[in-house]
């Protein structure tokens, strides 16, 4: 597995290696000495999702506070832009993102820490779209933020997407309460 490091720390983009042939292909999406080699050690999946998105469609950015998620996140179907945005509290990227193209052929995935929301978009006509995560879902602990926040700068590639009524109502990033926000411990 290739291990891509990006612009915030500790958000990595992973490209296994695929092995195909005329009858299709094979590759490991998930290998725990893999990842560990990688740094990303000290977790263990607990709930894994499958989301089928049209296009057009925008999840996000989510987290969750307190009992944070760690995700392990990638495509089956079609082409998401991913974001991860750091949201950490006295972090020295805080409210900075990065984004990454996954899509059913690159076989990408993307490792998203804990302190930092996610949301993807949907590109193609349709979307499969996995996670695996470190924590439950807690409802009393889902938060997000709004996905336009003009601060954050995001260049999402889709400029009127289609959204739940939760994700329409979510706050700016400046005005979620400190203690609705993951704390940056170096």
């Amino acid at each position: 597995m290739r291990v891509i490091s990006t612009s915030l720390p500790s958000v990595l983009i992973l490209e296994p290696q695929v092995f195909g042939d005329s009858r299709g292909f094979f590759y490991e999406s998930y290998n725990e000495r893999t990842f560990c080699g990688a740094g990303i050690a000290d977790h263990r999946f607990v709930q894994t999702n499958v989301s089928r998105s049209a296009k057009g469609v925008l999840r996000g950015l989510h987290y969750q506070w307190p009992n944070p998620q760690r995700k392990l996140v990638n495509v089956l179907e079609g082409e998401v832009y991913d974001v991860a945005v750091d949201i950490r509290h006295g972090s020295p990227t805080f409210g900075q993102s990065v984004g990454v193209i996954l899509t059913a052929d690159n076989h990408r995935h993307f490792w998203i820490p804990e302190g930092f929301a996610h949301g993807f978009c949907v590109l193609s006509e349709f979307a499969t779209f996995t996670y695996q995560c470190t924590a439950l879902y807690d409802p009393k602990a889902d938060a997000g933020i709004r996905w336009n926040d003009a601060a954050l700068g995001i260049d999402w590639p889709i400029s009127a997407p289609l959204l739940s009524d939760k994700d329409g109502k979510t706050p700016l990033l400046q005005d979620v309460p400190a203690e609705r926000l993951p704390v940056y411990t170096p």
